[in-house]
């Protein structure tokens, strides 16, 4: 009663103040449209409120003061060279193509960038790659400590190792950072941590299923600092749409849909196949593995019916397509799961926080590139998420470019998120009726966009690069400046081998991602829905 007697002399002086308004037949009139633009611009006000974020959380303060991390690297082939690069070593080839491309492009900044990039106070002192064209590459760029280009000054040479386990031995390094083919991330990764060295492995996490336990098993018990290399978690855009999620601007998210479309051979993992390349130069024996562990794979295919997904026939036999496009057969790759899935996967794992699904059904096939593929270039995986009464649809093709965003659907609003992101109402919205009736809120109009600095993808020199430039996951922006995101996120790991500290993606995100990841390929292997047992922590057959 009292509340409704506050209110009424606002209302009636209200009243009154457009009575006299209207009573002056032109002065009123453009008095009365001021008055109303000011109610327009109130409630305008209202609606910015409703979606003002919080300020982003501060990345990680980095301080490089200490003894010099020593690092090694496992596998000089394209991902090594960029987690090289990263760290601040690159070969003087590759210093010349920056600068020459950015004389030809002023808006080319990939040098400066990389100039400007801060030290991250570790030094190369191991480097290992059974190709040994790129081992001889892996010691120029890890020598490279000026970052000159060709005639340059050069520091010591890291040593390189013919195999692994003496790279591991080696007691001047502190730290492993793994960038081999999939089937050799869990072996390298537990041996590596058993010996007491920090590790930043590449994703996938695991190759198998069961090497997935163990890898979390060993991390744990050893208490090195490890990071799975999911460099999404740098990404600004991403950061910003677990706050809107969080905030609850889109209402009930019921739906996702993430994709991976490409449509040229290098996106297909069709590798060009190095000109060096030979028996005398690649220790092919080391690159399949042990012949006990080989053994235990095709048990496991054949005793699960899947003998025809793997290829005996070439075990042994000395092969440059395989080795240079061992993403194509599943006796070395996770395939798309392992190798794309995951990184749509750990993004919204990053956003929402969803865990490992409670289910997957897979299906797809090899569609377009028939050489000779085990793995298939469309898939299709339905994750359902029943306690957050959610579903994730993954959809890929590598024979179809056709841009397909990473869609949040919500009952209010829905949220498309790459390196940008836009959130828009959705005109059956209960939370914003009013403000859409009022036409506050234009449904077809976004709500909130978000571009990090960035005015657009410059400087990518193949599709697969664009592809991942379009969902930020090759730059992020920190105060203002543009920085690769992989060099933000081994900074983090060195960081907290440093000065202690978790990273973002710690060993728990690991198993979650890989655990999510074998059921999207087991359900597509053995044509039936996996499910997550959580109490028994284990896949089930449907």
């Amino acid at each position: 009663m009292s509340e409704e007697k506050d209110k009424q002399p606002l209302c009636a002086g209200r009243r009154e103040t457009l009575k006299k308004l209207i009573a002056a037949p032109v002065l009123g009139a453009m008095a009365y449209g001021v008055y109303k633009k000011m109610q327009y611009d109130r409630s305008r006000r209202s609606v910015g409120e409703l979606f003002r974020l919080d300020a982003p959380p501060q990345a990680r303060e980095f301080d490089p003061e200490g003894n010099p991390v020593r690092i090694g690297l496992v596998g000089y082939g394209i991902r090594g060279k960029l987690l090289m690069r990263a760290l601040g070593f690159a070969e003087p080839s590759r210093i010349d193509t920056l600068k020459e491309a950015a004389l030809l492009n002023s808006r080319d900044r990939r040098y400066a960038d990389y100039m400007e990039q801060e030290s991250l106070n570790v030094t190369v002192t191991a480097v290992c790659d059974i190709f040994d064209t790129y081992a001889e590459e892996a010691v120029v760029a890890g020598s490279n400590i000026y970052r000159e280009g060709t005639g340059g000054r050069m520091g010591p040479a890291p040593k390189r190792y013919r195999t692994y386990r003496e790279l591991i031995a080696a007691e001047d390094v502190d730290a492993v950072i793994i960038a081999t083919p999939d089937h050799w991330h869990g072996t390298i990764a537990m041996e590596a941590a058993l010996a007491g060295k920090h590790v930043y492995l590449e994703k996938p996490a695991t190759w198998t299923v069961p090497e997935t336990y163990m890898l979390r098993e060993v991390i744990k018990k050893t208490g090195v600092v490890f990071s799975l290399g999911h460099q999404g978690r740098q990404t600004d855009s991403y950061i910003r749409a677990k706050q809107i999620v969080d905030k609850g601007i889109l209402g009930h998210v019921s739906l996702i849909e993430v994709c991976t479309n490409r449509n040229d051979p290098n996106g297909a993992w069709v590798y060009p196949i190095h000109e060096t390349a030979s028996p005398s130069t690649i220790d092919w024996k080391q690159f399949e593995g042990d012949p006990a562990r080989i053994r235990e794979y095709m048990d496991y295919m054949t005793s699960h019916g899947l003998a025809r997904y793997v290829g005996p026939e070439a075990r042994g036999q000395f092969s440059l397509e395989r080795f240079f496009r061992w993403r194509c057969w599943w006796d070395y790759s996770t395939g798309l799961s392992g190798d794309l899935l995951t990184h749509e996967y750990d993004a919204v794992n990053q956003i929402m926080g969803c865990g490992i699904p409670h289910s997957a059904t897979s299906s797809g096939g090899v569609y377009f590139f028939k050489d000779g593929r085990t793995v298939p270039d469309v898939l299709q995986t339905t994750f359902e998420f029943p306690d957050r009464d959610l579903t994730m649809l993954y959809s890929a093709t590598l024979a179809s470019e056709r841009d397909r965003g990473k869609v949040f659907m919500g009952h209010d609003a829905s949220m498309e998120v790459s390196s940008s992101l836009i959130v828009k109402a959705d005109p059956a919205s209960t939370r914003y009726a009013e403000q859409i009736k009022s036409g506050l809120i234009k449904p077809d109009m976004p709500i909130m966009t978000y571009v990090p600095g960035q005015e657009g993808v410059d400087a990518v020199t193949s599709a697969t690069e664009l592809y991942f430039a379009q969902r930020g996951l090759l730059y992020s922006y920190v105060n203002g400046r543009r920085y690769s995101t992989t060099y933000l996120h081994l900074r983090e790991w060195v960081d907290c081998i440093r000065h202690g500290g978790t990273p973002s993606c710690d060993v728990d995100a690991a198993f979650e991602e890989a655990i999510a990841a074998h059921m999207g390929t087991r359900a597509w292997l053995e044509g039936r829905t996996m499910y997550w047992d959580r109490d028994k922590e284990e896949i089930v057959r449907g």
